[in-house]
Order: C-alpha cells, then sequence, then structure tokens
C-alpha cells in the first residue's frame, strides 16, 4: 500500500516525529510506502508530493514544524474530493493520513465519505479535540508560553508592573490555565469563562497590596465584559474563521485604567507553536503515527488514532468533531483558588 501524509493547519511541535513514526513502522512492519503531499491539502488537490523513505525522515523527530509544510487550504477551492481523488491516481496512493486539528479533521471525514480512504492524526496546541485526552504540541506550547511567562515576572518585578501575557486558545484555555498556573498568575482570563472587570481588577489589586508584580494571562479567545465575540482585527482565514489576537493589549489598557498601576502587554504568539518539541511530544507523536499506520493497515477508514490514560486506541472521526474540548467549571475554579 502506498500511503499519502497531509499535514495540515497551523504547524506544530512534533508533526516531524508523526510522519517518522509512521514511515519507519510502515516500512519495516507492513513494506508500505509513503508520499508526503506538500502544503497540507494544497498539495493533496495539485498532486505536489514527494517520496517519504527512511532516509528522507533521518534524524528529523527533534525538528519543530513539518518537512513537507503545511497551510490552511481549503481543498474545495481546488476542486475538492475530485481533485484528491485524481491526485492519488496519478500518484498510484492508496490512502491518504491526514494530520491535522478540527479543521483538517473535518476535511478528512469530508473525503472519506466521498470514498477516499482515510485515517486522522489528532494535532493541535490547544488541546481542544474531543476523544482524546491529549494532543502532540500542546505539552511544548505551555513549555515555552511558561519559560516567557517567567521571563515576565522577572521584568515586572523590577519595574513594578503589571504584566499581561497573550497566548492561543480560540475556544478553550487549556494553554491559559497550564501555563499560567506553572507560571503562578495572579489571574487566568479564558474562553470559557466570563469574568468581568471588578473580578480582574480584584485580583490585579491583591497583588499589588502584597508587594507582587501582577501576573496576568489571557487567552486570544477571552470575550472581555459587554461583548459578544471574542477580539479579532485581521479578517477572516481560508474556513471563515475570524483570526483573534490583540485582547492582551485590550487587558492592559483596561486594568491600567481602573487601577493605575503601570501595564505592558506581551503577545506570545506563533512562538508557542515554533521550535523543538519536549520528549513528550516527541513520544506521543510517534505513538501515533505508527498507531494510525495500523489503523490503515487493518483497514479502518474513516477513523483516528487518540490517547486514553496512556494507550493509543482507535475512535471515529465524528468523535473528534461533535464539539470542542473547553476546560470544565472545576477546573478552572482549582485554579481560581490561587487567584490574587
Amino acid at each position: 500500500m502506498r500511503i499519502g501524509i497531509v499535514t495540515s493547519g497551523g504547524d506544530c511541535p512534533g508533526l516531524n516525529a508523526v510522519i517518522r513514526g509512521a514511515v519507519l513502522h510502515g516500512q519495516e512492519s507492513y513494506g508500505h510506502a509513503f508520499m508526503g503531499f506538500r502544503g497540507g491539502w494544497r498539495g493533496a488537490t495539485l498532486g505536489d508530493a514527494i517520496p517519504l523513505t527512511r532516509q528522507t525522515v533521518r534524524g528529523i523527530s527533534k525538528l519543530g514544524g513539518t518537512i513537507i509544510g503545511t497551510s490552511r487550504t481549503n481543498p474545495w477551492e481546488f476542486g475538492g474530493e475530485g481533485a484528491v481523488k485524481d491526485s492519488m491516481e496519478r500518484l498510484g496512493v492508496d490512502a491518504i493520513m491526514a494530520v491535522g486539528g478540527d479543521g483538517t479533521l473535518a476535511v478528512a471525514k469530508r473525503l472519506h465519505e466521498a470514498g477516499i480512504p482515510m485515517v486522522g492524526v489528532p494535532k493541535t496546541i490547544d488541546n481542544d479535540l474531543n476523544a482524546t485526552d491529549m494532543t502532540f504540541g500542546f505539552d511544548t506550547a505551555v513549555s515555552i508560553a511558561t519559560d516567557a511567562m517567567d521571563r515576565l515576572r522577572t521584568t515586572g518585578d523590577s519595574h513594578g508592573r503589571c504584566m499581561v501575557a497573550e497566548v492561543m486558545g480560540r475556544n478553550a484555555g487549556w494553554i491559559a490555565l497550564h501555563s499560567g498556573m506553572a507560571a503562578g498568575a495572579h489571574a487566568i482570563l479564558i474562553p470559557e469563562r466570563r469574568t468581568t472587570a471588578d473580578e480582574l481588577v480584584g485580583w490585579v489589586e491583591s497583588a499589588k497590596l502584597r508587594g507582587r508584580a501582577p501576573l496576568v494571562v489571557v487567552a486570544e479567545g477571552f470575550v472581555l465584559e459587554g461583548e459578544v465575540a471574542a477580539h479579532s482585527g485581521r479578517g477572516l482565514d481560508a474556513f471563515g474563521r475570524p483570526r483573534l489576537g490583540g485582547i492582551g493589549e485590550r487587558v492592559a489598557e483596561l486594568i491600567e485604567s481602573r487601577t493605575g498601576i503601570e501595564t505592558r502587554s506581551t503577545l506570545l504568539g506563533h512562538i508557542q507553536r515554533g521550535g523543538v518539541p519536549t520528549a513528550y511530544d516527541r513520544v506521543l507523536a510517534t505513538r501515533f503515527g505508527m498507531s494510525a499506520v495500523d489503523l490503515a493497515e487493518q483497514g479502518s477508514w474513516g477513523s483516528m488514532v487518540a490517547l486514553r490514560g496512556t494507550s493509543v486506541i482507535e475512535v471515529d472521526l465524528t468523535d473528534a468533531l461533535d464539539e470542542p474540548k473547553t476546560v470544565t467549571e472545576s477546573r478552572y475554579l482549582e485554579a481560581q483558588r490561587l487567584f490574587g
């Protein structure tokens, strides 16, 4: 069997480890061959692909990003399932392994329903996909964000300023929650929780009164009191979703105007998903790649690998797409006890 691999959507630490795990296991255990579609679904629709061999994937687990590239291409802008089928036929590809988040897996599900043999691998630094306890990339993103916040605290302490750190998290605040708790944040603002300005100001002033330089962590999808949608000033992406970013600056302005405390905002942005993956993410990604090849060997089309406890299991693609996995009230309240 020849399997085409697609890495689509935002890049993520661990993607190369998935590719390596799939290729090495597939070749050695089953004799499968692999092609890498370049640039996500764009490559799959245009037939732009490269062979993936043991030599090609040598030493790539420690590298960030993806050697075959990615994009947020909507394949139905380039011919949809018809174009993908034509590309597969020209290249002799029998099935596709789609590695990505909710957008990528939604495309994979639709292509599977159109008759294309498809298996999925969940990927998102936001850790917001249902049916899997953890996605690779999340641990790396949290580690990067925590390190940045530790650095912000030293400059905040030196100047007596309040520091606001904006992290990724469109619909789910897992990065904000974990990195904020790890860094000892005095307030964490997430999309799942409607936090009032009075609550936020109370936490900041409480920390300041105790002689601390307040640290506030905010997820990009947080909605300010009195507003109905997350802050977005950069238009829409290829799938029609608002491009988020900039809420940290607005939170900083609110804090300074209400408290008089000099406040600075830092947008961590894409630095959270760049660089080398942590050991945890390399191992999880490798296991996911190997298990996805097992699904293809078994003909379990329309399914996805997932982590349940410490075991990698098979789930239906639909299970990952029903609704996002968001921070529960109990988890937020657990962190909130430490605010202020």
